[in-house]
């Protein structure tokens, strides 16, 4: 029995070395490189179409706000485009605010057509928006359009054929 005992006490003990990293080694590397990569590449590529695309989402986010709200609250809401300093106001249900838009171009309307100076002053009413309206934004080598539909009250973001 003694000699049985000594042979497990020496496979045992074997201590064997490998060479290489651990799995969970390369999940934090991983992890590291893509953090680092996901910081650095919007100041490698230009974050200008980032811009226009992040204005269009925000001007179409507020349309559907103001829209959504006068009808739901039966109270009306105004808009103001203010193209000398390139900057949007609201009145909402609890809410005043000023926005800039740099890349805001002109806003259309079928009363008062194509206008790309001064300032529009747009109602909604308890029925929602009383016409279409289209938003116009615009950058050096692209441009975005933000409609919003007066029967369905839906807001569309196409690039701009202008």
């Amino acid at each position: 029995m003694g000699k049985k005992a000594a042979k497990g006490r020496m496979r045992t003990s074997r201590i064997t070395i490998c060479k290489g990293f651990t799995l969970l080694e390369l999940l934090v590397v991983l992890c590291l490189v893509s953090l680092l990569i996901a910081i650095v590449f919007p100041s490698l590529y230009g974050t200008e179409g980032m811009r226009l695309k992040s204005e269009t989402k925000r001007m179409a986010s507020v349309l559907r706000y103001l829209n959504d709200s006068a009808i739901s609250t039966k109270e009306p809401y105004s808009l103001t485009f203010d193209f000398g300093e390139n900057t949007i106001s609201w009145k909402g249900p609890d809410v005043d605010k000023t926005e800039q838009f740099k890349s805001l171009s002109s806003v259309e309307l079928p009363s008062k057509g194509n206008v790309r100076e001064g300032q529009v002053i747009v109602s909604f009413g308890p029925l929602g928006i009383q016409e279409s309206l289209v938003v116009h934004l615009r950058q050096p080598g692209e441009a975005m359009t933000i409609a919003l539909n007066q029967l369905s009250g839906r807001v569309a973001i196409k690039p701009d054929d202008q």
